[in-house]
């Protein structure tokens, strides 16, 4: 049985259900009606949303735009569709089985771009391009050309426009594990890998009998595809490696080649049995690509509904044009919408939750896009403090998701880490907080294309946990503890993730005493130097009086590239709303006398020691 809490979390799919916001909310909420039919729409229309921002995209770049109209006017949302998503296919086979008769079948079926090594060389050398000349270096000296001109060359090709609307078929590359090695790095991976097996006494066969016409470029049999015409018949020629010993000396290549790079295409790899009629072996492989579009279709609609949801406010600031009474005027932010109210009811609304993860993932995208690489989220509402008695980890969890999910949507392979078991004897173990974190990250849901354990990985806070293919890392609530320091654990993984973005996500990084008698690696002016070395993409904290969790007095909010914004929360005369006016921005996080004079009306200069009835707001430090 499931703990309770993991059990929540499960249910707490988003679902299309009608959002509400409260009666205080400044401005009307995109009406649940456009919601859903927005859903419906996209669903049907096969576009999927794949970012945050005032233009949603759709799949090849396709905009989904929301047009404005006065005041008193409809709104509608317009989003452009496309059939279905381009295959991208990789084909493997011994020489003889019968990898190209596949290749021009599938051409023909699915209209993929046919893109092989041998080709791509030929045509370079022949148009006397740059990468043509080095390769041709290399052949006219009888070596084999580098990995690097091949990828240069297959890259290039895989660039073009035609590639990018028909999808690919790659054939008979990556050769090496090496290779294989470099498509990774580039983002540059298959849909499925397919591999023809043919028994070798086969394949020798169909090699020796096997003749070439040097006009056409053709490849006939003289037992099993003879050439149409004594005429054809009188000009083929056998291919000087189409002897027996030099077939067989092939064959062990091939078999080593494809050892090597097995495990790159594990996953995705599909045998197909060649050894049949060449109608019958496509039937196969059409079978298998026709359910690998339908599969990733599954998985484009999939994305769409867990997006569509959590996107519903930024649809609705899109969809606005008269709005403006809860937003700062000073904000370089024009599409934002303004602090939600009503922040003290507990349980949260999934709408104000799903405000606070666009929120912050807006601002760790900008952040990220911008070249940052040491960031963190600092985030303090009810339920993701861990001092108050509200706090929720499947909160903390679902925000992790969503910057998880949204980053994997872009092709990159995420790694969401988690800090274990420290220390030794009476002082080993882990922060209460994190009681219980792996486990559900591993059994929450992920949604069902796959993401975990392809694009999105659990593993712990430690150099040992980066790997090659990672391209960034999620840190789920790193933090110290009496006795144990994660420093150490900390800076080890990001000496060894290079470049890589970081992101901690509530990070407690606070020097606390270390165990009796136990020195620690780095000192203390290091570890604190270290702890401030991570730049904040998204701050949020509530303020309250001292000592106190009630009533909400305002909000200190900072999303990148933006300074800290500090907020009053204010109720209205008539029945009984709140909202939150801006009082200050600053360039840098504000002091706690900065908040207390900007809450007083001094100006910032007149700066002093707070005090009276504002000094007793809450540190915010």
């Amino acid at each position: 049985m499931l703990p309770a809490s993991l059990s929540s979390l499960q249910s707490t799919k988003i679902h299309p259900t009608p959002p509400s916001l409260p009666p205080s909310s400044s401005s009307s909420f995109l009406s649940y009606q456009l919601l859903q039919s927005s859903s419906s729409s996209l669903l049907h229309s096969n576009c999927r949303l794949v970012s945050f921002t005032t233009t949603l995209h759709g799949i090849g770049n396709t905009p989904l735009t929301a047009t404005t109209k006065p005041k008193g006017h409809s709104h509608r949302v317009i989003c452009a569709s496309t059939n279905q998503l381009p295959l991208k296919v990789m084909i493997s086979g011994a020489p003889a089985s019968g990898k190209g008769t596949q290749c021009e079948l599938i051409v023909q079926k699915f209209g993929l771009v046919h893109i092989s090594t041998g080709d791509l060389l030929r045509a370079e050398v022949s148009a006397g391009t740059e990468i043509g000349n080095k390769a041709k270096e290399f052949m006219n000296a009888g070596q084999l050309v580098p990995d690097e001109i091949v990828t240069a060359m297959v890259t290039a090709r895989l660039s073009r426009e035609d590639v990018k609307e028909k999808g690919w078929l790659l054939d008979g590359y990556p050769r090496s594990f090496s290779q294989a090695q470099s498509l990774e790095k580039l983002k540059i991976r298959p849909d499925v890998y397919v591999v023809l097996e043919v028994p070798d006494e086969i394949l020798i066969d169909r090699c020796v009998g096997r003749r070439l016409d040097p006009v056409t470029r053709k490849i006939y049999h003289l037992k099993s595809f003879p050439p149409e015409t004594k005429q054809i018949k009188a000009r083929l020629v056998t291919r000087p490696d189409d002897t027996g010993e030099k077939v067989k000396s092939r064959l062990e290549i091939y078999k080593q080649n494809a050892k090597a790079i097995s495990s790159t295409y594990s996953n995705i790899m599909k045998k197909i049995d060649g050894n049949r009629q060449k109608d019958i072996v496509f039937k196969d492989i059409e079978s298998l690509l026709s359910q690998t579009q339908k599969d990733n279709m599954k998985s484009m609609e999939a994305g769409n509904v867990y997006r569509i949801v959590s996107c519903v406010y930024i649809v609705k600031l899109v969809l606005e044009s008269d709005n403006g009474s809860n937003r700062p005027s000073s904000s370089k932010e024009d599409n934002w919408i303004g602090i939600p109210t009503r922040l003290n009811n507990i349980p949260h609304s999934r709408e104000i939750r799903n405000y606070f993860y666009v929120d912050v993932l807006q601002a760790t995208q900008r952040a990220v896009n911008s070249g940052r690489t040491r960031l963190k989220v600092e985030i303090n509402i009810p339920e993701l403090n861990p001092e108050m008695d509200v706090y929720r980890i499947g909160t903390l969890m679902e925000l992790v998701r969503v910057i998880a999910l949204s980053f994997a949507d872009d092709g990159k392979r995420v790694k969401v880490c988690v800090q274990g078991s420290m220390g030794e004897g009476a002082l080993a173990g882990m922060p209460l907080q994190l009681a219980g974190t792996r486990k559900i990250l591993e059994y929450m849901d992920w949604g069902d294309y796959g993401a975990k354990d392809t694009f999105i990985k659990i593993g712990s806070i430690g150099a040992k946990e980066v790997e090659e293919q990672d391209d960034m890392f999620i840190l789920v609530a790193p933090q110290n503890a009496v006795g144990n320091c994660i420093i150490d654990n900390l800076k080890a993984m990001t000496d060894a993730a290079g470049k890589r973005p970081v992101i901690l996500i509530n990070p407690k990084l606070k020097d606390l005493p270390g165990s009796s008698g136990v020195m620690q690696t780095m000192g203390r002016d290091k570890r604190l130097e270290y702890a401030a070395s991570f730049e904040s993409c998204y701050f949020f904290r509530l303020l309250y009086y001292a000592g106190t969790q009630y009533p909400i007095m305002g909000a200190l909010r900072m999303t990148y590239p933006y300074g800290y914004e500090l907020y009053k929360r204010v109720d209205e005369p008539s029945g009984g709303r709140e909202k939150y006016i801006i009082l200050s921005t600053f360039p840098e996080k504000p002091n706690t006398d900065d908040i207390n004079d900007a809450f007083l009306g001094k100006p910032r200069d007149q700066a002093k020691k707070a005090s009276g009835f504002w000094g007793f707001l809450s540190s915010v430090f």
